[in-house]
């Protein structure tokens, strides 16, 4: 086991992964730009390395400055979180040739599945269902073709990266040179690399994906499905395990497959498969994730498995020590993404309590949220029996979540959350006017 971890990240996943590297005994290295030098994740860290300026590009995505604060800190291993460096192949190659572990898949591998359209040529080989698409895309009259044989309405999207960003819904030949040079402008932006390819749209359709672990002598197992399908703009607020759109002999067999595909790709690590789910309820496989995903506290407090914990343990060799059997999936999780509205200065924080209510924050009395990073503040996750009283739960923690200073979406939420279409599970990826 490592003694001390680098967390490559900053905001509450940092906080995070430091409090579940507290719990193991193992010291942490925090880094923080110039905006963050009085966050919260700096503070709890045992150690803490300024990497640069506000903007990301100047810290959070310096690799070479990431990588000599843990070797200066005598760190073993880089826990990268999501988002910036978590899915970037070249830093896990980079920390591997300076002899730090990546907690994360390995390069290569990384490199492998990272290609969402080479992703779903070995995932159909794998047996599981994939909507029906092309390969990377080389020009717009490229595009026009494949576009035509699919049939609009088709969708353009970045084969690397996550997050929302390189995706663009095309209904008519008319929209799609645009579409695809604003698609892969975005894409090389966000995640440096502008290629693109096209899918069918399946309209109308959930969004629900699986959370897998799989350890490198072989254990693999699936901890359940998550709904993701209340979305704006391809951004996601409420998640929620199980979804109430798949019944139980459904979720065994799509579970199976998951876990089948995984060992089949040789997986190693915490990773999401993510589909859409049809209205005739049909699975169709759309991409993976090869790193935590933000979402992943809901699915903790179902299975009251610590996915931090043990993405730390595979990281070194630690086989995992349950079977699928042996993991508790009953009762029902949901999970608000708290945001900020705009900028602003945090006078009054007061967190709601109570059994199975959990925050995952950053926030504390005086904390600045800046307009360089992500406007996540913290996730809201309540866990109970049954659906019915987690709603209750929710509704109940979400009217005492108190975030005084900052402009935040908290009334928005309460609002879905008391939305007839919500509460009864019969909602889908058009709720927040999704097209």
């Amino acid at each position: 086991m490592f003694s001390k971890i680098l967390i490559a990240n900053r905001g509450e996943i940092a906080v995070r992964i430091i409090r579940a590297c507290k719990e193991m005994g193992v010291a942490t290295v925090a880094v923080y730009s110039q905006a963050d030098q009085n966050a919260l994740h700096v503070a709890l860290a045992d150690q803490s390395y300024c990497v640069g300026g506000p903007e990301a590009s100047e810290s959070y995505l310096r690799e070479d400055r990431i990588v000599s604060a843990a070797l200066l800190a005598g760190a073993q291993a880089i826990h990268p979180g999501y988002g910036f460096l978590s899915e970037n192949a070249h830093f896990a190659r980079l920390c591997k040739k300076n002899g730090l572990v990546f907690i994360g898949p390995d390069p290569d591998g990384m490199e492998r599945l990272g290609d969402k359209a080479a992703l779903k040529e070995l995932v159909r080989a794998a047996g599981l269902p994939v909507i029906p698409g092309t390969d990377t895309l080389s020009t717009v009259e490229e595009a026009r073709k494949a576009a035509e044989a699919l049939g609009y309405p088709v969708m353009l999207k970045a084969r690397s990266g996550g997050g929302g960003r390189g995706i663009r819904l095309v209904r008519a030949p008319e929209e799609l040179e645009d579409a695809y040079l604003q698609a892969a402008g975005e894409a090389a932006s966000a995640f440096g690399d502008g290629g693109v390819y096209l899918e069918k749209y399946i309209f109308p359709a959930r969004h629900v994906e699986l959370q897998i672990l799989a350890d490198e002598h072989g254990g693999a197992v699936c901890l359940g499905d998550r709904d993701c399908s209340l979305q704006r703009r391809n951004q996601k607020l409420i998640e929620e395990t199980p979804s109430p759109a798949v019944g139980p002999e459904q979720r065994k067999r799509i579970m199976a497959l998951a876990v089948e595909a995984v060992k089949k790709l040789g997986y190693v690590g915490a990773g999401t498969l993510e589909f859409l789910l049809d209205r005739e309820g049909n699975f169709w496989f759309m991409e993976m994730n090869v790193r935590l995903q933000v979402e992943h506290c809901v699915t903790e407090m179902l299975t009251g498995i610590d996915l931090v914990k043990w993405q730390i343990r595979v990281a070194a060799g630690i086989p995992l020590n349950f079977t699928q059997r042996e993991i508790p999936m009953t009762g029902s999780a949901i999970e608000c993404r708290v945001n900020a509205a705009s900028c602003g200065t945090l006078r009054m924080l007061h967190v709601p309590g109570g059994p199975s209510v959990r925050f995952d924050t950053c926030l504390v009395q005086g904390t600045a949220v800046s307009p360089y990073y992500d406007s996540l503040l913290g996730k809201l996750v309540v866990y109970a029996k049954t659906r019915e009283e987690t709603l209750r739960k929710l509704r109940a923690a979400l009217c005492e979540l108190v975030i005084d200073g900052i402009p935040t979406n908290i009334e928005e939420q309460l609002r879905i959350v008391e939305d007839d279409r919500f509460a009864t599970g019969r909602y889908d990826l058009t709720f927040m006017g999704n097209r």
